[in-house]
């Protein structure tokens, strides 16, 4: 079982820290345990209820009345509202959260296959997965996720995301741009470069995706065969800012006849002088709409 401080509950939920131990007070509904020096620890079972809480509040109901439902009630009244046709994106996390931490394959699956039918595939990702993941983030890199519930959650995703890569048919006659798609060497996290895959895809635009992990001679020699016109990589792990400028550069000198698309915690939270063939994306929606733009000339051109 995970233990979580006071801080972790007030990030996953969106309840203040300093209401959680009023109600823990006057309404005695969290019994966390105490360190030594009386730090407060709380478990799944307490995180669980809070985020129920906190979607129960922001549907309506007064903590009062929460207060005097027991566990089965909130998770019905929960559910009732999960379910609902055209509910906030909000709810949805919360949602996503539970599964989660109670690694709950079955309520995964109807929370993507409800807001798919809904919104698509795209916009939910967008819309539900990537907040989730932002929201579980800093959790995981504190230890208040354990590996386990991370990788459950990601590989449901990495599943789903696949699913949808493949069912975008893209035939060899096609005459829109050509992406070459990899992690470098040490990285590891590739849902949004899949993701980055399936936006790319589902245009009709032609892709190599060479994976996580990938030494740069790799990247090259695909590159000197395939010869696309954009090349794209995400540099997040931590590495010295001399070390991230070596390779920036490397990138240039080997990739002179294409448009280089980065993007990654060492690119945009450091000062990196980028060559003069590189974009730097800083947010999603900025790729998504870079490629509507290139659909929409290729419609004109056609």
């Amino acid at each position: 079982m995970s233990h979580y401080s006071i801080k972790d509950l007030e990030h996953l939920s969106g309840i203040k820290a300093h209401t959680l131990r009023i109600w823990e007070q006057r309404y005695n509904f969290l019994h966390p345990d105490r360190t030594d020096t009386n730090i407060r620890l709380y478990n799944d079972d307490d995180l669980k209820l809070i985020l129920n809480v906190s979607l129960l509040r922001d549907n309506g109901f007064k903590i009062s009345k929460i207060a005097g439902m027991d566990a089965r009630q909130i998770g019905e009244a929960v559910r009732q509202i999960t379910d609902q046709q055209g509910t906030h994106h909000t709810e949805q996390i919360h949602a996503l959260s539970l599964a989660m931490i109670d690694l709950d394959e079955e309520r995964f699956e109807k929370i993507m296959s409800t807001n798919i039918l809904q919104q698509g595939f795209e916009q939910t990702m967008m819309q539900v997965v990537f907040p989730f993941l932002r929201k579980i983030g800093v959790l995981w890199q504190t230890g208040s996720v354990t590996p386990a519930q991370e990788h459950f959650i990601s590989n449901l995703i990495r599943q789903k995301l696949i699913v949808a890569i493949d069912g975008s048919f893209v035939s060899s006659k096609e005459k829109h741009k050509k992406y070459l798609l990899y992690l470098p060497e040490g990285e590891l996290h590739e849902l949004t470069l899949l993701f980055c895959y399936y936006a790319i895809k589902s245009r009709k635009n032609r892709v190599i995706y060479l994976g996580q992990n990938v030494p740069l001679a790799d990247v090259v020699s695909t590159f000197n065969i395939y010869q696309p016109d954009y090349v794209l990589t995400i540099l997040t792990t931590n590495k010295s800012v001399g070390k991230t400028q070596k390779y920036v550069n490397a990138l240039g000198d080997s990739f002179k006849t294409a448009q280089l698309l980065l993007s990654g915690y060492q690119l945009l939270n450091n000062d990196i002088k980028l060559p003069s063939n590189a974009r730097l994306l800083r947010r999603l929606e900025e790729f998504l709409s870079m490629l509507e733009l290139q659909s929409e000339r290729s419609i004109l051109q056609e």
